[in-house]
């Protein structure tokens, strides 16, 4: 079965809440180029983008946590 890929707030890749992030994920593209066109979009529409942002936060689903796996060498040692 494939996964459907699904738009959400980046854990790694963040500034403030992870919304650019998440969209260059999404999109498969740096998140570079995503804050340039989100800055580049404020500037044209004199400010009124700025509140994309915010909405974007709040309807946005966090990505979940990606899972942490032991380091080879570590391992815990009882009763030692």
């Amino acid at each position: 079965m494939t996964d459907i890929k699904r738009l959400r707030r980046s854990q790694t890749d963040r500034t403030v809440a992870g919304v650019l992030g998440g969209i260059g994920e999404y999109l498969n593209t740096d998140s570079t180029m995503v804050r340039a066109v989100f800055l580049l979009s404020i500037l044209l529409t004199g400010g009124v983008a700025v509140l994309a942002y915010p909405m974007l936060w709040i309807v946005m689903p966090e990505a979940p946590p990606a899972p942490v796996s032991p380091a080879p060498n570590d391992h815990l040692t009882y009763g030692a």
